[in-house]
């Protein structure tokens, strides 16, 4: 399979993420979102993350002009027709990935792989939604993207050899590591990592530690480069919540009951980083 435009739904912390890698990479992009002024976000920021490399001087000036210059925004979905894969990344919502996902459909060759960054959300369910289930597949990046190696490639039960080979190239070109994981709630990486963020957040709640003693706890007794309170504030309590509640209802086992404060602390619009105020505040 041969790609060279990369179609990519959303333009947010995520899906310009993946845009910059992906012209950093050589590769034409095509950023969709539902209106100029969140493209011009999503534009913005993948300005300002070369800007930094400029800085750093791992790349040039001439570099990032390049790099912006393969990078085109979009609002109509038609334009998709063009694309050789697509990935879609949209806000984690079932709801909403599925409507996004059929109108795609629509418009891609029936030959074009499609993904989805879901970070929790079954690849097997949303695969039955389109009419490419076999070609489509979980490609779960991480945040930022333009750092962290690892891509969780799931397949679904119905995506084919020829699609997770497909992906697993796709994601050694744009310089990212790729595990292969079945469809699962919480896959892998969510599954080991948010139960263990929720318990913090229930030793927080009992009163056990404060979050920076908690947070030095982890850091200093397990090596953790961030510790988990931290962590959340930077993942969003609301994600750490919609994760939490794929695991509890998937498995249907109280273990993965999201912790009491972390529902009220969403309740109350405290969502960590992204609302100046979490389990720390922030400017």
């Amino acid at each position: 399979m041969s790609i060279q435009t990369l179609g990519i739904i959303g333009a947010g912390t995520m899906g310009n993420g993946i845009a910059q890698i992906a012209a950093q990479a050589g590769l034409d992009v095509l950023m969709l979102d539902v209106s100029d002024a969140a493209l011009q976000r999503g534009m913005a920021a993948v300005t300002g993350s070369l800007e930094r490399l400029v800085k750093k001087e791992k790349i040039s000036a001439a570099d990032k002009g390049a790099i912006m210059a393969r990078i085109k925004g979009t609002t109509a979905i038609a334009d998709f027709a063009a694309a050789d894969y697509c990935i879609e990344a949209a806000t984690e919502n079932e709801t909403l990935k599925l409507k996004i996902l059929m109108d795609a459909d629509m418009v891609l060759r029936p030959d074009v792989v499609v993904a989805t960054n879901t970070s929790s959300i079954s690849i097997t369910r949303l695969a039955a939604a389109t009419g490419r289930p076999d070609r489509f597949i979980g490609m779960h990046f991480f945040n930022p993207v333009p750092l962290m190696a690892l891509v969780e490639l799931i397949r679904g039960l119905q995506t084919s050899d020829a699609t997770m080979a497909a992906a697993e190239a796709l994601a050694k070109r744009l310089g990212k590591t790729p595990i292969a994981v079945r469809n699962a709630p919480g896959f892998v990486v969510n599954r080991i990592l948010c139960p263990m963020i929720n318990e913090a957040i229930f030793a927080c709640a009992e009163g056990l530690a404060s979050p920076e003693e908690i947070d030095a706890g982890m850091k200093l007794g397990c090596n953790h480069p961030i510790g988990p309170l931290a962590l959340a504030d930077m993942i969003g309590l609301d994600v750490m919540l919609a994760v939490m509640l794929v695991l509890y209802e998937g498995f249907n086992d109280p273990k993965y009951r999201p912790a009491p404060l972390l529902r009220e602390m969403v309740d109350a619009g405290y969502l960590g980083r992204k609302s100046g105020r979490g389990f720390y505040t922030y400017a």
